[in-house]
């Protein structure tokens, strides 16, 4: 497996090229920070773009939904372009031409294929679960075969596509530096907050550590 993906028309960067990153360790670091992604395909000519949670297993992305989702039954086989946005600041500057953004972003580009195997499908929403909530899955009620049945699992290659980051201060024309407007970096975080338990949980049944300590790396 080449430590780069593929770069071509499709993703090459035409612009701030300093801002484009190809290997894969930038890549899988943006994918597993941010599970929320758009997915965008062509259904009968029109282009969408769905939100939805996706995952990273080795060299590979996954996404799911309700196996009856237009979406997903005319992705499968299909070229698709998923996308993943961490925004980490939003940066003033003295112009609001060099207004900007500090920000993560990965943009994938590949054919969709549906995880047809029930066990690994099954293997794969496990994964899923485990992935954001270390060991819950094994705490769960076991998938009933309609849970599986009504859930479609998609997957993707990882191997065209780019990372584009922004970080650091604002850029300013030269001589705009001489104006006494204020300037910098708003930093901006995605915070937890305490769990909110189910009014309907069972009396004596305890928050387990997967939620007390939960975090996204």
């Amino acid at each position: 497996m080449e430590d780069t993906l593929t770069i071509s028309e499709k993703s090459r960067l035409r612009r701030y090229h300093e801002r484009g990153h190809f290997d894969r360790k930038t890549v899988n670091a943006i994918l597993d920070a941010q599970p929320m992604c758009s997915v965008g395909y062509v259904i009968d000519g029109q282009p969408y773009v769905t939100p939805t949670f996706q995952w990273r297993e080795g060299n590979r992305v996954y996404w799911h939904g309700s196996s009856a989702s237009r979406a997903l039954r005319q992705s499968n086989e299909a070229q698709v372009c998923l996308t993943v946005s961490i925004l980490d600041g939003l940066v003033l500057a003295r112009s609001g031409m060099h207004h900007s953004a500090n920000t993560r972003s990965v943009m994938l580009f590949g054919t969709a294929r549906k995880v047809e195997d029930p066990e690994e499908k099954l293997a794969r929403l496990r994964n899923f679960v485990n992935g954001l909530f270390p060991g819950r899955y094994d705490t769960l009620r076991p998938d009933h075969a309609q849970d599986l049945k009504a859930t479609m699992v998609l997957g993707m290659e990882i191997s065209e596509g780019s990372a584009k980051i922004r970080t650091g201060d604002p850029g300013d024309d030269e001589a705009d530096y001489a104006l006494p407007i204020w300037a910098g970096v708003i930093p901006v975080q995605t915070t937890f907050g305490a769990p909110a338990p189910d009014p309907r949980n069972l009396p004596g049944v305890e928050v387990p550590e997967h939620v007390r300590t939960f975090r996204l790396e």
